[in-house]
């Protein structure tokens, strides 16, 4: 039920609970210490004054002080017979049996609910003095115990209004704490996707707020930079759709304006299939392209040897292996996903064959301890050095000299394939002539 109050008032709840805690200590802690040095004072009082009287007890007939309100005075022999008294102690002895016996050999110091005519509760002292005497002194605690009274009453009044004040001022506090909160909670509420530059505002203090509103901007962006790639994305495949759409239709529709010869039907279906073909490369690439998962970076990556993987995709290449030449040491092992470095070690082939000219050279070797770098590189004309640092975006091309027709996904599921896998690739041009696409992979510990 807690749980669903708003912060403000869990937070002033709490402060006031805490508050109120300190307070009823704080409270305590002053009523007794008020009484125990009320006690004192009384103790001490009462201490002086049988030093006082110890003297005057001796006496044949001991000359007591005057009538006191809160002090009273008795003089006994040493079997409890009363010698003299003040006229608030009119009566008996005022001390028990055993207090009797303790005064005897020392002083005793008892609490009395009741001795007289004083005010009660009582306290005293009774002390031995010459002549066989016992000299005894009764204080009211009525004043100690009005005064603690007044001290606990003033507290109980006062306590709750400092408590109310209290609660308050932390409910305006907390109001103030989460006010760039709420600012920020009304600036998201009216971000939308038409907005790219929209942010939270942020507050000028360096604080736990401040941060949480630049960690959200930051995911602001990030979130922003995504959409816009996910736009283009969508533009360029729709660009990209385009022309074999187009290319098909026409195709559909000249077989079928007027009668057409088996050849030519023939040719027609030829025409159409080889524009559906490229429909499917391009479907499946925009699919490798955005569909990569990805991978938990605590998972360890599985342990392949190289060589053997290299052979299988060089294989499926048919008639164009001949053109492809291989050197990687028979014992290397790498750390990678198998299917995804397939998909990458295929297309990086496939790049270099429609888009450069064989012969085709794949070198591996271990770089050290960690890491196996894998070259590719084709006898083509290479690339405009000004298009290097885009040939992995999606929907890029070259010029004319590598073109053929591709889609300009193919690198690109190479860089999200080997990010999917923690390596790195990168594209330069060789200085004999020829791309090369180097990709650098993490050497097995074995």
């Amino acid at each position: 039920m807690i749980g669903r109050w708003p912060i403000r008032i869990r937070l002033t709840v709490a402060f006031t609970v805490m508050m109120a805690v300190v307070l009823a200590v704080v409270g305590y802690a002053t009523v007794a210490h008020m009484r125990s040095f009320l006690d004192e004072s009384v103790t001490e009082s009462l201490t002086y004054q049988l030093t006082e009287l110890r003297p005057i007890a001796a006496a044949i007939e001991p000359t007591l002080p005057g009538p006191n309100q809160d002090t009273a005075v008795q003089v006994l022999t040493a079997d409890g017979q009363v010698v003299a008294s003040t006229a608030e102690l009119a009566g008996p002895s005022v001390l028990s049996s055993t207090e009797l016996a303790a005064a005897r050999y020392g002083t005793v110091i008892a609490d009395h609910p009741a001795a007289g005519d004083l005010p009660k509760p009582v306290r005293l002292a009774a002390t031995s003095a010459p002549e066989n005497r016992i000299v005894v002194v009764v204080v009211s605690l009525a004043d100690r115990d009005a005064a603690v009274a007044d001290l606990s009453r003033e507290l109980a009044t006062a306590f709750p209004l400092v408590l109310l004040i209290a609660a308050l001022g932390a409910y305006a506090l907390a109001i103030a704490a989460l006010r760039p909160v709420e600012r920020m909670r009304a600036r998201a509420a009216g971000i939308t996707d038409t907005d790219p530059a929209a942010r939270l505002p942020i507050p000028a203090a360096d604080d736990e707020i401040s941060r949480l509103g630049t960690t959200f901007n930051d995911l602001l962006t990030r979130l922003h930079e995504a959409l816009d790639r996910e736009r283009q994305f969508v533009a360029d495949a729709g660009h990209e759709l385009r022309t074999p759409l187009g290319l098909l239709t026409t195709e559909l529709e000249l077989a079928l304006r007027r009668p057409r010869s088996n050849a030519e039907l023939i040719d027609a279906l030829r025409s159409a299939l080889d524009e559906t073909e490229r429909l499917s490369r391009l479907a499946r690439n925009m699919l490798s392209a955005t569909a990569v998962k990805s991978r938990d970076p605590e998972t360890a990556l599985p342990t392949i040897e190289l060589r053997p993987l290299l052979e299988a995709v060089i294989e499926r290449h048919g008639g164009a292996a001949r053109d492809i030449a291989i050197d990687c040491p028979s014992e290397l092992q790498v750390n990678a996903d198998p299917d995804d470095l397939d998909r990458i070690l295929t297309n990086l082939l496939d790049n270099a064959l429609d888009h450069g000219r064989p012969p085709v050279d794949i070198r591996a070797a271990s770089t050290g301890d960690t890491a196996v770098m894998i070259t590719v590189r084709d006898h083509g004309p290479g690339i405009d050095p000004e298009f290097l640092p885009h040939a992995f975006e999606r929907f890029t091309r070259a010029d004319t000299a590598r073109t053929s027709g591709g889609s300009g996904l193919g690198l690109a599921i190479v860089r999200t394939l080997a990010l999917h896998n923690h390596a790195s690739v990168t594209a330069g041009n060789h200085p004999d002539g020829g791309l090369v696409i180097t990709l650098s992979l993490g050497a097995s510990d074995a």
